[in-house]
């Protein structure tokens, strides 16, 4: 396969709240540059990018799929991303890898929640953005409502380069204030093709006056069109696009263009944006790292002729086997070679490099800087890791996951069953990292935890579709916390024979409640000659390990601050083992006589519904023990902000259903552990 220049590759991500219309842009992106010939729709299950059985049946994206399209003599790498909160890390570890990406904003919804989230994310990572204002055609479409959303809710700095001629049922095309002409569609095409014509001159001031404004914008990211704005003079087509490409790739501005895909008006120009605008890889920071045995910064150019460095920021089981997902960021993966993970220290050898398009894979025998590929043959590198050569060690920056909120405890239907489902297991937690697995030692029950009820359900279900492992599933448990309200003392003594030696160890600790989200702090108050530091780590291991399970239930103690006051030694018998366990028993001590109390997961609940059924929702809302902190008017909607505990929210979308005759949704994401209500 022919190697595209590192400059032509634009590698991007399309992230939006779900049902905004991210998987209908794609198809419509995959269809127009011809790397599908037939346009998958999602309510009919057969979206290219959803492969999945059940994507493909409940209409949403749930793992991030990759592609590879051409336009313009650009390589377009493509990753589609979740909009549903449970699976906010696939939005997470995709951005990590990106070089830019589309925010696809729904112009009846605007700024959604999610859409909020994601950006938020993006931000972190400093990936450049256009936005896409979709579902023109929708009852109640406002393009310019959602871009004022996009400036107040996101902090952006919103340009439109388009605005749209109609709206709802009436929406006939856009107009391109670079070109100052209106582009209009072929339905009997499907879109495919379109012309390009005069302002309608009704649209002419309003055209004009959009125009300035772009054109004032990009003053400030550009010194010519400044100089050029101040004089009173003409700005130049060439002018505006660099100006925006500029923009664009150093955050201070995001182009807006828009339409609608599902009409399939609008993808065209939006093809050329991401050429035009958003960066290739060289473009953007060179790959940083640390030195593994040094810990000092290193920094590779993104060329072919660099060090090896590419991270992996995704593993999927398809089929039963395993796949890595990689950005080379430089140097070259060539198929059939070894190459190093650092974190491990341990030699991979890739027996087979893939080009991907979601579910089918094209082998390539090396791929370049820039390249987002599939990797067969990694047998214990997993998501976050660094690969690169020996000669040259780099650890890249890891992937930030996220901590579960809800469990369920599985159980094996037959004996059968039971063999397969801890082989099941270990692939699922190798594919998710925000999947915990643990045992239960009262119970010996499985308990699975993860970001929510529909995460947990998917899970449940592959693994009866594709692993043919049947499971009893209990109801869903809320994971808690634990703290203490008051400072508290305890002492724990280890003296035991073991083995033919001696174990002597005595620690006393106290400990301090902290303020909630401050985490876990160890503090020693002992002079440093008083305890050697191969001692000190012991007893910090024993406080932490403590920390993992609580008094009360059992569940993790956070917000707390152990300090160790007094150590007891014996001449030739104090050892690490002694130390660590005796602060164990001191910390068991101190949390029971420090009056524990649980946490609750408190979920940040957006709601939103007609005006005629509000009094009847928020009443509900009350009764699950939330707090309503704003109720937003919107054109009919009222959007209803309040904190919940998770507890209270199960079965939260049937209520709401039958409280609204189905016209009420809402969105629920992790907020903060809060104090439990006593029960």
């Amino acid at each position: 396969m022919k190697q595209t220049k590192i400059e032509q590759i634009r590698n991007i991500g399309i992230m939006a709240h779900i049902d905004a219309g991210k998987t209908t842009v794609t198809e419509r992106i995959l269809y127009y540059t011809g790397r599908s010939h037939k346009i998958g729709e999602v309510h009919d299950g057969e979206a290219t990018m959803d492969w999945m059985t059940d994507e493909q049946e409940r209409g949403i994206t749930i793992t991030s799929a990759v592609t590879t399209c051409h336009w313009n003599k650009k390589q377009i790498q493509i990753i589609d991303t979740p909009g549903h909160v449970d699976f906010t890390i696939e939005v997470e570890r995709s951005l990590r890898v990106l070089d830019g990406a589309i925010g696809v904003f729904c112009a009846v919804g605007g700024v959604q929640p999610q859409s909020e989230t994601v950006w938020r994310q993006a931000d972190k990572y400093k990936v450049p953005r256009i936005a896409f204002i979709n579902k023109l055609d929708r009852t109640g479409a406002n393009f310019f409502t959602a871009v004022t959303a996009i400036r107040e809710k996101l902090g952006a700095n919103p340009v439109p380069v388009q605005i749209p001629v109609g709206a709802e049922d009436e929406f006939l095309g856009v107009i391109n204030l670079i070109t100052m002409e209106m582009i209009a569609w072929n339905d009997e095409s499907l879109g495919a093709e379109y012309e390009t014509g005069p302002i309608p001159e009704s649209m002419m001031d309003e055209a004009e006056t959009w125009r300035d404004a772009m054109i004032e914008a990009l003053s400030d990211v550009d010194e010519a069109i400044m100089e050029a704005y101040l004089a009173e003079e003409p700005v130049t087509n060439e002018q505006i696009t660099t100006a925006l490409r500029k923009g664009t790739i150093d955050l201070s501005i995001v182009p807006v263009l828009c339409g609608t895909a599902l009409r399939n008006k609008g993808i065209q120009p939006l093809l050329n944006a991401i050429c035009d605008y958003l960066p290739s890889p060289i473009d953007i920071d060179s790959a940083h790292g640390i030195d593994p045995k040094t810990g000092e910064a290193i920094t590779f150019e993104q060329r072919a002729k660099e060090p090896l460095s590419a991270l992996v920021f995704k593993v999927s089981m398809i089929e039963g086997r395993k796949l890595s997902f990689a950005r080379i960021y430089s140097g070259k993966l060539i198929a059939g070679s070894e190459v190093y993970n650092p974190l491990l220290e341990k030699k991979e050898k890739l027996s087979r490099i893939l080009q991907m398009h979601a579910n089918r894979k094209e082998r390539v025998e090396e791929a370049g800087p820039g390249s987002i590929v599939g990797i067969v043959g990694l047998k214990d590198t997993s998501t976050g890791d660094t690969l690169c050569t020996m000669d040259h060690p780099v650890i890249l920056e890891r992937i930030d996951t996220y901590e579960p909120v809800i469990s369920i405890a599985v159980e094996p239907k037959t004996h059968a069953d039971q063999d397969k489902l801890e082989e099941v297991l270990k692939k699922f937690t190798t594919e998710d990292p925000t999947l915990k697995v643990r045992t239960d030692e009262d119970t010996g029950q499985t308990i699975l935890s993860g970001m929510g009820e529909l995460h947990l359900e998917i899970i449940i279900s592959r693994m009866q579709r594709e692993f043919h492992t049947d499971v009893n599933v209990g109801k869903p448990q809320v994971v808690y916390r634990e703290s203490i309200a008051e400072k508290t003392k305890g002492t724990g003594t280890f003296d035991r024979e073991m083995a033919g030696q001696t174990h002597f160890g005595k620690v006393s600790i106290a400990l301090t409640p902290m303020g909630l989200g401050e985490g876990n702090r160890f503090v020693s108050a002992l002079a440093e000659e008083a305890l050697p530091a191969n001692h000190l780590a012991a007893i910090e291991k024993g406080v932490m390990d403590a920390l993992d399970s609580g008094t009360l239930l059992g569940y993790p103690v956070v917000d707390v601050e152990a300090t160790v006051t007094e150590i007891g030694t014996r001449e030739g018998q104090s050892t690490d083992l002694a130390f660590s366990i005796s602060a164990s028993m001191a910390m068991r001590e101190a949390l029971s006589n420090g009056a524990p109390f649980l946490l609750e997961p408190m979920m940040a609940v957006e709601v939103f519904v007609p005006d005629d059924f509000m009094g009847e929702v928020i009443g509900d809302l009350n009764s699950r023990g939330g707090k309503i902190e704003a109720i937003n008017p919107n054109a009919g909607i009222q959007e209803i902000h309040a904190a919940v505990p998770l507890s209270r929210m199960f079965g939260y979308s049937t209520s709401i259903r039958s409280a609204t005759q189905g016209r009420g949704n809402f969105t629920m994401k992790f907020s903060h552990f809060d104090r439990a209500a006593d029960k």
